[in-house]
């Protein structure tokens, strides 16, 4: 059995939708997806449906394109900042505060 998404995860949001929530074109959500950007659930039938994350991380690909950045350059920041963010929990789960080093 499947276990069910947590609710920032499952998909929510037809792309129409995700690109009203996230302030971005429906056209530039599919280049964001293309190059790995973001990557939405698929229905069955192929319906991009876009969890709350997956917002999320629009709205944050949106406030790099505002910056200057370039596609290339926010894959790369992304891809930091998912890693920092699993070395952090990762730390929380080993029951370690954070700021400390191990002992």
């Amino acid at each position: 059995m499947t276990e069910p998404r947590s609710d920032s995860t499952r998909g929510l949001y037809t792309i129409s939708v995700a690109a009203e929530l996230a302030g971005i074109a429906p056209q530039s959500l599919r280049s964001y997806e293309e190059r790995g950007l973001v990557a939405p659930a698929r229905t069955d039938g192929g319906t991009r449906m876009y969890s709350d994350g997956d917002i999320a991380r629009l709205r944050r690909v949106a406030e790099l394109a505002a910056q200057g950045v370039n596609l290339a350059g926010m894959g790369r920041i992304l891809e930091l900042e998912d890693e920092n963010n699993r070395l952090r929990d990762d730390s929380r789960a080993d029951g370690r505060s954070e700021g400390h080093a191990p002992q």
